[in-house]
């Protein structure tokens, strides 16, 4: 990959993974519940997330499941009802006050990791990324060797700083009220994404 070529891409990806999303609004909420250091296991699975899928969108699996209409379309389904079922559930526990969990940090990898993962988002900024930044004149693995630490670098510090934003959110000294709306907001994120996600899905001639 040219110098030129790597600098697009990585101009490219500071965008797809700076973006207000699923992701960036899950480790704003970490950050606020469990503090920096320990929420960095959601930034860990966003990472685990991203190098399995770099790793598939080089095999070209990605490519045959945005190939599969059917199969494209329940991805979206489900990652919609998931995210507005988070958002309902944020909703509804906003005047409810954390408890503490017997192991959080599993409990924040795994929810992180299902977040990413299951947003098509994904898919479709991966193949972007391989259908217009990888050369097909130069072996895919030499390439790899570029790509994926500048996808990971990047997106390391990207939400690591969504998640020192939470965290400086939740040190804040806020009211019972004041934390309450703020919940709210974070989980009315969600529903928004899920019902902007589920649309998406919608026959073209529904909007018709």
């Amino acid at each position: 990959m040219s110098w030129e070529g790597w600098s697009i891409f990585a101009l490219f990806w500071v965008v797809f993974v700076t973006s207000p999303g699923p992701n960036a609004v899950n480790c704003i909420q970490n950050g606020m519940t469990y503090g920096f250091l320990r929420s960095l296991w959601g930034v860990a699975a966003i990472l685990t997330q991203a190098l399995l899928f770099l790793t598939l969108s080089a095999l070209g699996i990605t490519a045959l499941i945005a190939a599969s209409p059917t199969g494209f379309l329940i991805a979206k389904i489900v990652g919609a009802g998931f995210l507005i079922w988070l958002g309902v559930r944020g909703w509804i526990r906003a005047k409810t006050p954390m408890q503490a969990d017997a192991n959080p940090s599993r409990r924040i990898y795994t929810h992180a990791f299902a977040i990413a993962t299951i947003n098509p988002k994904s898919v479709a900024g991966y193949l972007a990324a391989f259908s217009q930044f990888v050369q097909a004149d130069v072996p895919i693995g030499q390439q790899m060797w570029v790509i994926i630490p500048t996808a990971l670098t990047i997106t390391a510090a990207s939400y690591m700083t969504y998640t020192a934003l939470g965290a400086g959110l939740g040190r804040a000294a806020f009211t019972a009220i004041a934390n309450t709306v703020l919940r709210r907001v974070l989980a009315g994120c969600f529903i928004l994404y899920g019902l902007a996600l589920g649309a998406t899905a919608l026959p073209e001639r529904a909007f018709r």
